[in-house]
C-alpha cells in the first residue's frame, strides 16, 4: 500500500465500519483469548491494520494496552472517534514503517495480503517476529493461495445501507492475485448521491511456508483456519506463534 494512494479512502471506510463488522466480532473471542496472559501482565498489544477500531474496541474494552495502526488516514479518523482511549493510534505503512516492540501483534482482515508481492509479505511477517519480546505471541490472518482457487466463480455482488450501496467485481487474474474492483455509493446531506471506486488487490501465498520463515526470527508458529471456535472461511488462515522466552 502507498502513502499517495492508500487504499479504503473516505466513503468506503465509513461503509466498512458501519456494515462490515462481523469478521471482528467473529475473530474477537479467540484472538482475546490467546492474549489472556498478556493482559495479565499488563503487556503492550499492537494492532496491525486495525481499520476503523472494531477489533480495537474488543481489545480495550478487555483491558489491553493497544497501540493500534493502520495504513489509511480515513480508517484512523473512524478509530479516533470510536475507541480513542486506545493507547495509541496511529499510521503505519507495512512493510517498511518500524512496528512497535510489543508483547503482542495481532491482526485480522487479512492486513499482510494488501501488500504489494511475497516479498513485501516475508518482509512484514519477519519484521513482526522482530518486534516481539520474549515470551511474545503473533496471531494474525493472511489469505492463502485457496482464497482465490474457493472464489474463481464468485459474480458481481452488492450491499446496500441505509445512505450507502457497494457494488463488487471480482477477479483472479493470476493464482496468486484476487482482485475486487468496487464501485461506493454514498448519499449527500441535499438527497444526492456520489461515487467513488476502488480496486483492492490482495496477494495470496502459499502459508506453509510461514511457519519456516518466522523461525528463522525467532517464532514457533503454526497455521490454522481459525483463532477460536469461529466459523471458518476457505483460505483465509490463521497464524499463531510465540516467540521463545
Amino acid at each position: 500500500m502507498s502513502r499517495e494512494d492508500p487504499y479504503y479512502r473516505a466513503d468506503l471506510s465509513r461503509i466498512h465500519h458501519l456494515g462490515f463488522g462481523f469478521h471482528a466480532d467473529d475473530c474477537a473471542p479467540g484472538i482475546l483469548a490467546l492474549l489472556e496472559p498478556i493482559v495479565e501482565r499488563d503487556g503492550l498489544v499492537v494492532e496491525l491494520g486495525c481499520g476503523s477500531g472494531l477489533l480495537t474496541r474488543y481489545l480495550v474494552d478487555a483491558g489491553h494496552r493497544v497501540i493500534a495502526t493502520d495504513a489509511s488516514p480515513a480508517m484512523l479518523d473512524i478509530a479516533r472517534e470510536y475507541v480513542g482511549e486506545a493507547h495509541e493510534i496511529r499510521r503505519l505503512v507495512l512493510p517498511d514503517d518500524p512496528i512497535p516492540k510489543a508483547d503482542a501483534i495481532v491482526s485480522t482482515g487479512h492486513v499482510f495480503s494488501y501488500l504489494p508481492d511475497a516479498a513485501a509479505i516475508d518482509h512484514a511477517l519477519a519484521a513482526s517476529a522482530e518486534a516481539l519480546r520474549p515470551g511474545g505471541l503473533l496471531a494474525i490472518n493472511i489469505c492463502d493461495l485457496a482464497w482465490g482457487a474457493e472464489r474463481s466463480d464468485w459474480n458481481t455482488r452488492g450491499w446496500v445501507g441505509e445512505d450507502w450501496a457497494l457494488v463488487t467485481e471480482v477477479s483472479l487474474p493470476t493464482p496468486d492475485r484476487f482482485v475486487r474492483q468496487m464501485a461506493i455509493f454514498t448519499r449527500n446531506d441535499d438527497g444526492s448521491w456520489r461515487r467513488d471506486d476502488e480496486r483492492h488487490d490482495n496477494v495470496l501465498i502459499d502459508t506453509s511456508l510461514v511457519p519456516p520463515l518466522l523461525a528463522k526470527h525467532g517464532v514457533t508458529a503454526q497455521i490454522d483456519d481459525a483463532f477460536g471456535s469461529e466459523r471458518p472461511l476457505i483460505g483465509l488462515k490463521t497464524v499463531i506463534g510465540y516467540r521463545r522466552s
